[in-house]
């Protein structure tokens, strides 16, 4: 028996209209159900996701608590015991209706709790460690939402489309990660343009920033690049979300670019008129955008 309600589901698509707007623009070209369930996996992660970044009142050891919690009514909603929040009802009946594997949110699960205490990554491949979590876990689910097991080849590609978004977001967002104190650009690439971390967390721009900019920026054009390749293996309902999510979130690094590459000018992301044409290009106009 289900566990969720509509309004556990509309609470789960207000929080993807809220926090995620190009995600929610892009995912209105699927068609449902996966149009709602893409928004209960959004849910799922967002509201952890918030927890880590903007805890309030809650300190580091509160946070751990209320993602073990989330551990565990994930493992009993599996015997059948119903999740207490709303969000967690929606994504639970998602989990079990589209055969998503447990190791996925339990593995962004451990994303989460790893920015609770690891706050610099030496290398890219200890980036990528984080990402697989914080990232490739959600493509993955998504994977699984469209309706399809991804073979090796697809979840490869899906892997890449993920990284590149997320290094995307972290190359625009350095100044609120600084905030935090945290800095997502491995120390080794650091090292290579000898930029400072304490350059990073008191916002000075050079040319040497720009320049660790730009090779972080390339490597993610390549990751867009490879994780593009693989939308045609995807199920051809399922490939014109992808495809606007895509191009959207390029375009994000593009207005980067524009900035000279200085996220401290300002919040990079995509204009009215670039998602405006993104929804007429695609023929999302009649989709519910509400």
């Amino acid at each position: 028996m289900p566990f969720a309600s509509d309004d556990d589901y509309g609470a789960c698509r207000l929080l993807h209209r809220k926090h995620g707007t190009t995600y929610f623009l892009a995912s209105r070209a699927f068609q449902e159900p996966i149009r709602t369930y893409t928004d209960a996996v959004y849910g799922f992660v967002r509201e952890v996701d918030e927890w880590v970044d903007n805890p309030g009142g809650m300190d580091a050891s509160q946070i751990q608590a209320a993602i073990q919690d989330y551990r565990d009514q994930l493992s009993a909603s599996l015997l059948g015991e119903c999740p207490k929040t709303p969000v967690l009802r929606a994504f639970v009946d998602v989990l079990i209706e589209t055969s998503i594997p447990m190791d996925e949110p339990l593995c962004f699960l451990d994303a989460m709790e790893m920015d609770l205490t690891l706050h610099r990554y030496q290398t890219y491949q200890n980036l990528c460690a984080y990402m697989r979590g914080s990232a490739a876990s959600v493509a993955i689910m998504m994977c699984y939402v469209s309706g399809t097991i991804p073979t090796q080849d697809m979840a490869s590609h899906a892997e890449s489309l993920a990284y590149a978004m997320q290094m995307t977001n972290f190359l625009r967002d350095i100044p609120e990660d600084a905030d935090r104190g945290r800095i997502y650009l491995p120390i080794e690439d650091l090292n290579r343009f000898q930029v400072e971390e304490d350059e990073i967390l008191q916002g000075q721009f050079s040319d040497r920033f720009k320049y660790l900019v730009e090779y972080e920026m390339a490597k993610t054009r390549q990751l867009y690049a490879d994780g593009e390749a693989g939308i045609p293996l995807l199920p051809k309902k399922t490939q014109k979300a992808v495809t606007i999510a895509r191009i959207l979130y390029g375009q994000i690094l593009d207005q980067l670019a524009n900035q000279d590459c200085n996220p401290y000018l300002g919040r990079a992301r995509t204009t009215k008129g670039q998602k405006l044409a993104a929804i007429v290009k695609y023929g999302v106009l009649g989709k519910r955008l509400a």
